[in-house]
């Protein structure tokens, strides 16, 4: 099982097994039956690192991810006070992480705007790097939580590279920069440290594919025009006086600046699983569809689980897939879908 094999034991013997299955059928999918942009199968996109198991952004989550077969693993990129990128989902820390409980930090709690936290731009790399990592995620396994670090961007390159090149395969990155505005007004600019970290992938080992995300066109405007690597336009559902819903970002204008959009699923389908023909549109205007996010725990209410919503979205044709269960997304996409079931611990996990 890999040099994961001395802790991986304590997720359970069904994720051991899943991993053994994913690494059976890495890079052997056959011919794709649904109509992706390329007619290629769908990417998994390891969303947050395999998030469903282990504390989300650290680098066992993502070492995990890559063993159960993830294309690409998904960093978000925030900035500390002394300008290095690092890797969480928010600019707050008391969520994912163990400040609250650290009394040298106790002064840093503060109040932006209605959220009184512990904020990333308020700590130097160092001071963060002292941080342990904790689940987010209500019901998922905490026996993890306090044991890995925060990694910073520049970590996760060397994971990728490394394991790319050990595995003999792409192992793929795809960082968000999140809140980007945010950053800029306080004086932290994210895009030239996002380009100057990944030039630093031609010095190391390994294939590592990137795609750039952002939910603001405005810093993947200013990467097109210093970069050639290849950007995703991020949307979410915007609802109209007169009730239609349309996404955050247009894809004409999702076309002139990026390769692709990853929409939430809400605008890929409606409240009965109907497709509302948001990815045809996209086809057409040559953007590949990554829509995000697939959690076995937290199933749309038109789906009967997790795996009817992934066979529904991959029928759809999209063309990668965020997922918290890399295993989950890898197999089905592997295998005749009647012969996957989601695991009885997922399904433990999404009983109420």
């Amino acid at each position: 099982m890999g040099k994961l094999g001395h802790w991986l034991g304590g997720l359970g013997l069904w994720a051991a097994g899943m991993m053994v299955m994913a690494q059976d059928y890495e890079g052997s999918v056959g011919p794709w039956p649904y109509p992706t942009l390329t007619g290629a199968a769908p990417l998994v996109i390891a969303h947050r690192g395999a998030s469903g198991y282990l504390p989300e952004h650290t680098l066992e989550a993502y070492a995990l991810a890559i063993e159960l077969g993830a294309d690409f693993i998904e960093p978000d990129l925030v900035m500390t006070r002394d300008g290095h990128l690092v890797v969480r989902h928010d600019s707050y820390l008391s969520t994912t992480t163990d400040v609250a409980d650290r009394p040298e930090f106790a002064d840093r709690r503060t109040t932006r705007g209605d959220r009184t936290d512990w904020f990333v731009d308020d700590f130097s790399l160092a001071e963060i790097k002292t941080l342990k990592a904790r689940q987010a995620f209500p019901g998922r396994d905490r026996d993890h939580d306090d044991r890995y670090e925060i990694p910073s961007f520049a970590e996760v390159l060397r994971l990728a590279a490394g394991e790319s090149a050990r595995r003999g395969r792409p192992v793929g990155v795809y960082p968000e920069t999140k809140h980007p505005g945010h950053f800029t007004a306080r004086g932290l600019d994210m895009a030239q440290p996002l380009l100057d970290a990944l030039a630093t992938l031609e010095a190391l080992p390994g294939r590592v594919p990137v795609f750039i995300q952002s939910f603001e066109p405005e810093i993947l405007d200013r990467l097109k025009a210093a970069s050639d690597w290849p950007l995703i336009v991020l949307v979410y559902p915007v609802t109209g006086a007169d009730g239609t819903v349309r996404p955050s970002v247009s894809l004409e204008r999702a076309a002139t600046v990026a390769e692709g959009v990853g929409p939430a699923e809400a605008l890929l389908v409606d409240a009965t699983g109907a497709d509302t023909g948001f990815v045809a549109r996209a086809h057409a205007l040559g953007l590949a569809v990554h829509p995000w996010t697939h959690r076995l725990d937290q199933v749309p209410q038109w789906a009967a689980d997790g795996r009817a919503e992934l066979r529904r979205l991959y029928a759809l044709g999209i063309d990668g897939i965020f997922s918290d269960f890399t295993d989950a997304a890898v197999s089905l996409r592997a295998l005749d879908a009647g012969a996957w079931a989601p695991p009885a611990a997922a399904a433990r996990a999404a009983q109420p």
